[in-house]
């Protein structure tokens, strides 16, 4: 029992889910992740199972440390994201979430490249599916763009998979050193890292899902990639810049945002570059702070999500122009989501101090000078940002005589269990630290540490309190990358159209697909009644499923017979 893979709870629920009672769903949800984390706890180092297919022995378990705090953190964030949705009665949602929170634990526990790609892929079913679930026209098309980005990156990576498969005769996960299977592979990781300008997908699709959609996006994804390029490019020294620019792009657009959760998605962004770039320097130090930043962003960008959406619950609105003095009418919810707020700007006795200084120590240690100075800097945006723009003129801006009813009592729960980790890791960060990769020789609390950051967050807060009535939100659309992949598809149609030829391709589109469409709609009739109830949103796109799907079969097919010969 000790030995079972944690991925295979989660994807049993998804299955077994639909079939319960409605009135028990949100209930029997959390059963699956506590089983999980049970699971994870008995593990041992070094376990491990295999499955021999064909000339090839796969690892769907393989344990060691590393793979252990990232199993410990995404079974923790799924139970406190299935007590905040407690109120969520959409079926559909909620076996996607399992689905995509078993997948991810799926990628950690891999112990080989193929394993690991068939759980990324599930993973952007689920995660696609959790964007659709909340039927809107504008998250159809957000979750549009979500699934076929990163069936691009998937493609990415299964490339890079036969190649290294190809030159090496081997499908284990290591370090990689080079070449052209080492860049496509990475490709496929800094996609789902979000770094630019393969990022914008994060900000376009996280703020069109229902609220309890949007915590659960921001646990998985972009995680699962830094624990990748963790597993097989530590060390390698570009990823230092890529993961500095990262940080300063991020935090750069998160000032300019005027929607809350667009906001903190780039504020996902620009976290995920401390790690990327400590993932580059590459000591055990650095891997270590990679690991717990990792954990402590997972628990803080929950909170903040969590909080976000109970704003945007209970108001229905999730601007900052049309938001303002909820403090009298939601104290409880600004207190947690300003514990969020404070770990994410690292302040002491806060969990984000004690990963983000070890981040920095890191750097520091190997005399990078220039990345610390730069990261630095990064914090004051944070806080600006997370920590100062949005709680101000969410809680105490101009007020714009909103009387919001009470947040569901799980949403409170669920952002109060996430608060009271993050302290606890802020005053005991053995807590953190005893799980970490490697021994741990770093003590967060020096005075240096203390005093440093100190004097950089009360600076910030006393330019924001100068300059508040400069930095509101403006109601506007700031442009980033993902203009293009809206605009080329229309471009392309207009230019087609003048050389004629739009009207035969769509006499080859009718007769192409018209076979894969009927059979995946014959499958979908022949799901029990539960599953046909959860899946309408998902139909309107089912050509498009059907035919990425089949494509990526096909090719599995052609792989599997070449590699049997």
């Amino acid at each position: 029992m000790s030995s079972l893979p944690p991925a295979l709870v989660f994807l049993l629920g998804a299955a077994v889910l639909p079939l319960l009672p409605r009135r028990l769903r949100s209930g029997a949800f959390l059963l699956f992740p506590l089983l999980a984390l049970v699971l994870i706890a008995n593990l041992d180092v070094g376990a491990t199972i295999t499955v021999p297919v064909l000339n090839y022995e796969l690892v769907p378990l393989q344990v060691d440390r590393l793979s252990l705090i990232f199993g410990y953190v995404f079974a923790i964030s799924a139970l406190v994201g299935g007590i905040y949705g407690l109120h969520v009665k959409n079926t559909g949602e909620q076996v996607a979430a399992l689905l995509y929170a078993g997948s991810a634990l799926g990628v950690v526990f891999a112990g080989d490249l193929l394993t690991l790609f068939i759980f990324w892929e599930i993973m952007m079913v689920g995660s696609s599916w959790i964007i659709w679930s909340r039927h809107t026209r504008t998250s159809g098309q957000a979750g549009m763009r979500y699934f076929m980005v990163h069936l691009v990156g998937g493609l990415l990576l299964l490339a890079g998979i036969l190649l290294h498969q190809q030159g090496t005769g081997s499908l284990s996960i290591e370090l990689f050193k080079g070449g052209a299977a080492s860049y496509l592979i990475i490709a496929g990781f800094a996609l789902n890292a979000a770094v630019p300008p393969l990022h914008a997908w994060l900000p376009d699709a996280y703020p069109e899902a229902s609220p309890t959609g949007s915590v659960f996006l921001s646990v998985f994804t972009t995680k699962v990639a830094v624990y990748a390029l963790i597993r097989c490019y530590a060390g390698f020294e570009p990823l230092i810049w890529v993961g500095v620019a990262m940080a300063i792009y991020g935090v750069v657009f998160a000032i300019l945002q005027n929607d809350i959760r667009r906001l903190l998605s780039y504020s996902i962004i620009s976290q995920v570059g401390y790690m990327v770039a400590a993932v580059g320097i590459g000591t055990e130090l650095s891997l270590n702070s990679a690991s717990a930043h990792a954990f402590t962003h997972i628990l803080y960008k929950a909170l903040l999500f969590m909080g976000a959406g109970a704003v945007l619950h209970v108001t229905g609105r999730s601007k900052l122009t049309e938001l303002g003095g909820l403090a009298r009418s939601m104290p409880l919810v600004l207190v947690l989501y300003g514990i969020g707020a404070l770990s994410v700007s690292g302040f002491p006795l806060f969990s984000g101090f004690v990963s983000k200084s070890m981040v920095v120590s890191a750097a520091g240690i190997s005399n990078m000078e220039a990345v610390v100075l730069l990261l630095y800097l990064v914090s004051i945006g944070t806080f600006l940002s997370v920590g100062l723009k949005l709680t101000y003129f969410t809680w105490f801006g101009p007020a714009r005589s909103l009387e919001p009813p009470r947040a569901p009592t799980g949403m409170y729960v669920g952002m109060a269990l996430a608060a009271g980790l993050c302290i606890a890791i802020g005053v005991y960060p053995s807590l953190l630290y005893n799980i970490l990769p490697f021994a741990v020789d770093y003590q967060p609390y020096t005075a240096a540490n203390i005093a440093g950051t100190l004097q950089i967050l009360i600076l910030t807060g006393l330019g924001f309190w100068l300059l508040a009535h400069r930095l509101g939100g403006r109601d506007t659309i700031t442009l980033d990358v993902d203009w293009f992949y809206r605009r080329l598809p229309t471009l392309a149609y207009g230019l087609a159209s003048r050389l004629q030829i739009v009207s035969r391709w769509r006499q080859l589109w009718d007769l192409y697909p018209r076979m894969p469409t009927i059979a995946y709609q014959h499958l979908l009739s022949r799901f029990d009644r539960p599953y046909r109830k959860m899946l309408p949103h998902l139909t309107d796109y089912s050509r498009d499923i059907a035919l990425g799907a089949l494509f990526v079969a096909v090719f599995l097919t052609i792989v599997v017979v070449l590699s049997a010969l």
